[in-house]
């Protein structure tokens, strides 16, 4: 499941002081955690990703779903999903179609201390159970590890850092994406990223894409972006398209 991602904590400067930001949109997350108590709700309307390999087209749209949770001091507990997906396959003399919803995910983030206020950095565990659709579920249970490191170079600009692995039957996923982030105003964000991705049995290949994340009000952002296939096996098109709502104190 490709949730998995990357805004940093300056991408949505909270308007209200308890908001640490949003996870949507782009590789990653943020690493600042939830107050207790408080909840936020980040969802796809949908995400969409397009891929050709032998001859075979694959477009899929997900529409994402993660809940986060603040349990105190510098955890949250994070609730993932994707309860619709659409997926179809065609080239080769065939044309399949498939629906059906997701693999669910728990995860734990970590807020880590930092001496500096420029720099702020975190750590997300997580599990992918095998629960999905037969046409949307992993093989083997999946644990993904990633940690995101964010530096806020001046007021308006920030840079953000994200590694991930994810194992899975004793084989290795890994992910290293970089942003550059820029404030425009105190409710537009825009961003670049790029990311090199590993896959056991596929290769490697390198995604670069832009977006903007948009605070409508104090609680709610939406966000919009894209990443393009630049090299290697990884899909040719990904976009995003999202809101997140913030149901803190």
């Amino acid at each position: 499941m490709a949730v998995l991602a990357m805004l940093t904590s300056s991408l949505a400067l909270p308007a209200l002081a308890g908001n640490p930001g949003y996870d949507r949109p782009g590789y990653g997350f943020t690493p600042v955690v939830l107050g207790t108590g408080d909840i936020t709700i980040e969802q796809g309307l949908p995400d969409w990703s397009r891929s050709r390999q032998n001859g075979i087209t694959r477009s899929q749209y997900s529409a994402d779903s993660l809940l986060r949770i603040g349990i105190g001091g510098p955890l949250e507990l994070q609730l993932g999903s994707s309860p619709w997906n659409s997926l179809r396959q065609s080239g080769a003399d065939s044309d399949d179609h498939s629906h059906g919803h997701g693999d669910t995910i728990l995860g734990l983030k970590l807020a880590l201390p930092s001496s500096s206020q420029a720099v702020s950095w975190g750590l997300l565990g997580s599990v992918e159970f095998t629960d999905g659709a037969k046409a949307f579920r992993g093989d083997r249970r999946q644990y993904l590890l990633g940690a995101q490191f964010n530096l806020q170079a001046s007021e308006r600009n920030s840079l953000g850092l994200y590694l991930q692995n994810v194992r899975s039957d004793g084989t290795d996923s890994t992910t290293v994406a970089v942003s550059d982030n820029y404030m425009p105003s105190s409710t537009l964000v825009l961003y670049v990223e790029t990311a090199r991705l590993r896959t056991p049995g596929q290769g490697s290949g390198t995604v670069a894409g832009a977006g903007l994340g948009w605070l409508i009000t104090p609680r709610v952002q939406l966000d919009a972006g894209f990443d393009r296939r630049l090299d290697g096996a990884v899909p040719d098109w990904q976009t995003n398209l999202g809101v997140a709502i913030y149901f803190g104190r």
